[in-house]
Formats: structure tokens, C-alpha cells, sequence
């Protein structure tokens, strides 16, 4: 097995800030591809996985960094009740950010590619391709969190204040004249 294998974990969560189908900038920065990847604190396995990763990604590392790891080293894996007290959708849970320059391909449960850009969206659960790699950019060094692919599972409450259309409006007949 090659120690890319060793980087890459398929990680079971929630959508969040998911900017799936365009990319983003955030303060200026080169758009890329995005996702915050909400992972229940009990779900050990994956949590395992992704520690074991970027551990396997900073041993890589050691060469960006002038041969050892550094004692303040960036890692993408945090603590939502640390990181995102503020917000309940973050509570007992794990979490990482994910990005690419490069979009993701959008499946359904069958592997099937989703065209419709409003079956992925945040608050959605499904499952991210993620693979772990170091840096050293601008003084900053760290593991950061490659964006894959995006494999939706299950739809779930949507996140984030827009209302939906259903829940505000109810049918009307085109014969009712709504403005006299």
C-alpha cells in the first residue's frame, strides 16, 4: 500500500458550508471547491482514521518542514464544542475543512452523478474523499484536508437562516387575481 492510501480516509458526515458545484473565496483568497465535514464525536472509527492519516501526512511532511515535526504544527481535525460553540449543529461532534481547486464529483448512493445542484446542500449527510497532506506556506506550516469526491447518503434539516419556499408560500390558482 502506498503512503498516499495511507493519507486519503472516506469520512461519514454532515454537509456544512458545502460550496460543492462553484468555488469560493473566503477574504480574498483563490476560489476553491469546499466542505466543513461535522463528524459525531462517537463515530471512533473514522476519527481513528483521520488521526492516523495525519500522522502518516506529517511523517511526509518532515521534508517541508527541515527534517522534523514542528511543536506547533496546524492540524485539520478540531472540536466543535471548542472551535464552533455558537452553533448546535457543530455540538458533540468533530470536525475538518476540506477544499480543492479542482470540483468534486457529486454521487447518490448508487454512484450516480447528481445534476441537480439543489440535492447537495448543507445540512445534508453523506460521505467526503479526503486526503491529508503537509504544508509550509507563508511561515504557516501544517496538515491540511484535500477535497475528493462527495458521496450523498441521506437528506437532513438544512443548515444555515434561508427559509424554505414551501414552508412560506401555499399553491395559488391562476385565476385568483392576488393583487385586487
Amino acid at each position: 500500500m502506498t503512503t498516499a492510501n495511507l493519507t486519503k480516509v472516506i469520512v461519514p458526515c454532515r454537509l456544512s458550508y458545502a460550496h460543492l458545484w462553484e468555488p469560493d473565496s473566503i477574504n480574498g483568497s483563490e476560489p476553491k471547491y469546499s466542505v466543513s465535514c461535522i463528524i459525531d464525536k462517537n463515530d471512533n472509527e473514522t476519527i481513528a482514521k483521520i488521526k492516523k492519516a495525519i500522522e502518516v501526512a506529517k511523517d511526509e511532511g518532515k521534508g517541508k518542514w527541515g527534517g522534523k515535526i514542528p511543536a506547533n504544527l496546524k492540524t485539520p481535525l478540531r472540536d466543535g464544542d471548542i472551535d464552533r460553540p455558537e452553533d448546535e449543529a457543530y455540538a458533540d461532534s468533530m470536525f475538518l475543512n476540506a477544499n480543492s481547486k479542482q470540483a468534486p464529483q457529486i454521487v447518490d448512493r448508487q454512484v450516480q452523478p447528481i445534476l441537480d445542484q439543489s440535492e447537495v446542500y448543507s445540512g445534508c449527510y453523506g460521505r467526503v474523499s479526503i486526503t491529508f497532506y503537509a504544508y509550509n506556506s507563508n511561515g504557516n506550516k501544517g496538515v491540511a484536508a484535500g477535497l475528493g469526491n462527495v458521496q450523498k447518503l441521506r437528506d437532513g434539516e438544512p443548515l444555515g437562516s434561508r427559509a424554505n419556499a414551501r414552508d412560506e408560500f401555499e399553491a395559488v390558482d391562476a385565476e385568483d387575481d392576488f393583487l385586487a
